[in-house]
Order: structure tokens, then C-alpha cells, then sequence
């Protein structure tokens, strides 16, 4: 009996691994990537349980479902999947999507600097390219237009005491925390204690309020909480902080995140510390590293908003085919056959 195939392409950009699907997948209905996201979270979430829980994959890594492009001017299309569901925009997620259509030939890659669209559920994204070699080594993005929403609010956290938090949105609500204060350095010995810490407090933040979008509206409530390090001016126009992203339910991601480098640069807007053209790079408990860099201000109601770009780089892993045995009773995939493209007939 033919069973359905998946095809993948596994990258990582600072260490968060995104899995690529690029084949199998039968085309959703919608008229836009965002309504094929939104089919894909209420009628097929099995294909994300699929991909991040056992035997196939584990909860530390996002999966990126490559789509035909329905604006003409992007290359392509790409819903974003993670523990916590269906971000919007995710800058590793673009650094590797980017990455991936370019490696596997879906846009035509070539030598040196060139530029394309992609089309995310939060809408088309400018992504510039550096290959060197045959080989992909630089991918800037844009970041979502980002600002602060709350500046320095307290909580109390079961555990932790009084805790002092910002709010910022740039592609999904983050917790904007200063590690220190909480008696964390940013090491990677640290890691399962800042999880822990960052659980507590975005279930009291949850638990007490929600946030609202000023365009987008209700978003669903905050999933993400970024410690803050020390910020280090490294050279003129150019800072450095230590910096760890986690998102809730219980992952701390492997890179700083792209949005989490985004929320960084509305904080020190808000604080009147970085200008236009200043760049800051995020550094992991494993340092690697997102260089963030502000490129100016809009206006929105009462927000000063933030435009900025992402730079990282994204590395392939490997390339594979999966067998999909529904049959495995390890296997959690509701509504996934909704999905699937019909497997090859047996010879």
C-alpha cells in the first residue's frame, strides 16, 4: 500500500531549526496566504502536530509550508507553524524560507546580491540575498513595522515576585523582560531556569490581560517573552546585547529571533537610545547572532513605530522525504488528510 510522501528541506538560522516543506502538499483553498494559513490552523492543524511532535520532529522546531505566491509579485508564498500555532511573520522563518527557495531552485539563485518578494500571512516581505560561491551566505528581510505597547508595567508572578515588563509588537506581542533583574546572566546553563521563569510570567501576563493590534486588532494572546542583556556600544552606530527569546508553551529558541531583535529596536526608539540607521545585534546563549537595523519612523495613531530589517545567515541541513504512516498510533495529525497530495501508486 502507497502511503503519502512529504517532501522537506531542514535549515537553521542561529540555531532554530525550520523545516521547509516543499512538496506533498496539495494547494489550499484561499485567495490569499494569509486565508490559507487560517484554513490550514482550523481544518488541518495536523500537519504542523505532524512535523514538531514524535517520531517526525520535536517542539524547538518551526515548520515553513512553501505555497504558490497569490500576490503576482512575490516568488512565492509561506505559512509559518510553530509550538505556539500560526505566527503572522517569524524573521528566522523568512531567513530560512528565503535560504530554501533559492537552494532548491523555486527562484532562480545567483551570484552575488539580488533582491525578491515573498508573501507571508502578514503580506509581502522584501528579502535581499548575497550567494557567494553557489552558496547562499547572507539574507536580509524586513522586520514588521514594530512599537512598544506598554512601557515598564509590574506583575506579580507566583515564584518570582514583582515583575517589570514592556510590551512591544513586531509580528506577535512580546514580554520585553531585563534579565538581570531576575538574576540571569544569558548563559546556556541557564537555559531550563530562564524557561521556567518566562512560563510563570507569561501565564500571570496572560491570565490578566490581553493586547490588542491597532490595525490587526485582538491577535490571540501574548505568546512571546524576550530576556534582555546589557546593551554594549561596539562602534559607532552599532550595539550589542546578549538576548534570549522564549515562546510559550515551554521552548527557548536556539537564535534570539528575528522578531525578538525587531522588539528591541521599538524599546530603545521608546527610550530615545538608537536613530535611524543605528543596527544592534542580538547575541544567543549559544552566540550566534540577528543584526537589527532601524531604518526610520512612521506615525500610527499613537505609536511611533519602528521599520527595520533583519540580517542573518541560514544553513541547509538536509533534504528527505517522510513516509506520513497514519497508522502509527505515536502519530497526532487531525484533519491532515485534508491536505495531503495523493501518494505515488505502488509499482
Amino acid at each position: 500500500m502507497s502511503r503519502p510522501i512529504i517532501t522537506l528541506m531542514d535549515t537553521h538560522a542561529g540555531g532554530d531549526v525550520s523545516r521547509i516543506v516543499l512538496g506533498g502538499i496539495a494547494a489550499l483553498p484561499g485567495d490569499s496566504v494569509r486565508a490559507q494559513m487560517e484554513y490550514l490552523r482550523d481544518s488541518a492543524d495536523g500537519l504542523r502536530t505532524l512535523l514538531l511532535q514524535e517520531p517526525y520532529g520535536v517542539p524547538e522546531m518551526s515548520v515553513d509550508l512553501i505555497v504558490p505566491a497569490c500576490d503576482p509579485r512575490a516568488a512565492a508564498g509561506y505559512i509559518i507553524m510553530e509550538v505556539m500555532g500560526y505566527p503572522i511573520y517569524s524573521g528566522s522563518n523568512t531567513l530560512c524560507t528565503a535560504t530554501a527557495v533559492l537552494e532548491s531552485g523555486l527562484v532562480e539563485k545567483r551570484e552575488g546580491h539580488q533582491s525578491f518578494l515573498l508573501e507571508a500571512p502578514a503580506g509581502l516581505v522584501q528579502v535581499e540575498a548575497h550567494v557567494t560561491a553557489g552558496v547562499v551566505d547572507s539574507v536580509t528581510c524586513e522586520g514588521l513595522p514594530s512599537y512598544i505597547h506598554t512601557y515598564q508595567a509590574r506583575i506579580t508572578v507566583p515564584g518570582y515576585g514583582d515583575v517589570t515588563y514592556s510590551v512591544a509588537y513586531s509580528g506577535g506581542f512580546y514580554a520585553l523582560v531585563d534579565a538581570a533583574s531576575l538574576g540571569f546572566s544569558l548563559t546556556l546553563d541557564e537555559q531550563d531556569r530562564l524557561s521556567d521563569c518566562a512560563h510563570a510570567i507569561v501565564e500571570a501576563i496572560q491570565a490578566e490581560r490581553g493586547f490588542s493590534h491597532y490595525t490587526l486588532g485582538d491577535v490571540g494572546p501574548l505568546p512571546f517573552l524576550h530576556f534582555m542583556g546589557p546593551v554594549e556600544q561596539v562602534a559607532d552606530g552599532f550595539y550589542r546585547s546578549r538576548s534570549t527569546t522564549y515562546v510559550h508553551p515551554g521552548v527557548i529558541c536556539r537564535s534570539t529571533t528575528g522578531t525578538g531583535t525587531s522588539a528591541r529596536l521599538a524599546l530603545l526608539h521608546y527610550e530615545g537610545k538608537i536613530d535611524p540607521g543605528d543596527r544592534l545585534e542580538t547575541v544567543s546563549l549559544r552566540q550566534t547572532g540577528f543584526i537589527g537595523t532601524f531604518l526610520r519612523t512612521s506615525q500610527q495613531g499613537e505609536h511611533s513605530v519602528v521599520e527595520n530589517t533583519i540580517t542573518g545567515r541560514s544553513y541547509v541541513l538536509n533534504r528527505a522525504d517522510i513516509v506520513v504512516n497514519l497508522d502509527d498510533p505515536m502519530v497526532r495529525a487531525d484533519g491532515i488528510g485534508n491536505v495531503l497530495e495523493a501518494p505515488p501508486s505502488a509499482s
